[in-house]
């Protein structure tokens, strides 16, 4: 069995609750606590039968070896999609994935998922080296998002790169440089965008593997975007694209 990790913050163990509760361990939960979202929690973890053990703040901080927000669980990894032909093969609509080269805050990963969950990406790719990799920060950042979007990690990012291409799949990277902006991208078939880290952008082997380069445009001072947002932004343009309604 693969080891077990601690998540903390209320959304993403909310979240774990109600997607993967089996999952779950036991939950702490800091005993001071009487607020409406320790209660809520309390009943959510009651109804789906999981243990929860009041305990000290400070324990709870230790374990969570940061910010918890007064609630840590302990939970076996679980696992979406473990391979792209898994995601392909349960869609009945053109593949959409984001991929993201060198972004190794955890904060920067975890938003990065939200955007993604939030306009239906359907996998999210990295390098194994040079990723922040989905720790406790980056799933307590991402708001519940690790727990729907399968996150894949690659040991050659290029080659995966050229392996989407092979499946005829689309690869559009960011590039404030580029001519061309995202509106001008076609996102309408099966695309994967792909997104650098913040300053200094996609590497260059990525970019040579990208099918199209497009930017954001910008029309006030600030020369670029926080990935997470750049990601949001992208990803409104092509589920615009696609006609599916967006309120």
């Amino acid at each position: 069995m693969s080891q077990r990790v601690f998540i903390h913050g209320f959304h993403a163990i909310t979240a774990r609750l109600r997607h993967h509760a089996g999952s779950i361990q036991v939950i702490y939960l800091d005993q001071s606590r009487r607020d409406k979202r320790a209660r809520d929690l309390l009943k959510a973890a009651e109804a789906r039968d999981v243990r929860v053990v009041l305990a000290e703040g400070a324990r709870i901080e230790e374990m969570a070896r940061g910010k918890s927000q007064g609630v840590v669980a302990l939970a076996d990894p679980i696992q979406l999609a473990r391979d792209l032909d898994e995601v392909i093969d349960e869609l009945t609509e053109p593949v959409l994935l984001l991929v993201l080269d060198g972004v190794t805050d955890p904060h920067n990963l975890g938003a990065c998922l939200r955007s993604a969950d939030a306009f239906g990406v359907h996998a999210v790719l990295a390098p194994k080296d040079r990723s922040a990799g989905l720790s406790a920060v980056a799933m307590k950042a991402a708001s519940g998002a690790a727990e729907s979007v399968p996150y894949l990690t690659v040991t050659n990012l290029a080659r995966a790169l050229r392996d989407l291409k092979d499946r005829g799949i689309l690869v559009v990277g960011t590039d404030d440089e580029a001519p061309a902006t995202i509106m001008d991208a076609d996102f309408t078939s099966a695309c994967a965008l792909v997104l650098g880290a913040e300053g200094a952008g996609m590497r260059r082997l990525t970019r040579e593997h990208c099918d199209v380069l497009a930017r954001i445009p910008m029309f006030g001072q600030v020369e670029s975007l926080n990935v997470s947002v750049s990601a949001g932004v992208c990803l409104y343009e092509a589920r615009r694209q696609r006609g599916v309604p967006l309120l």
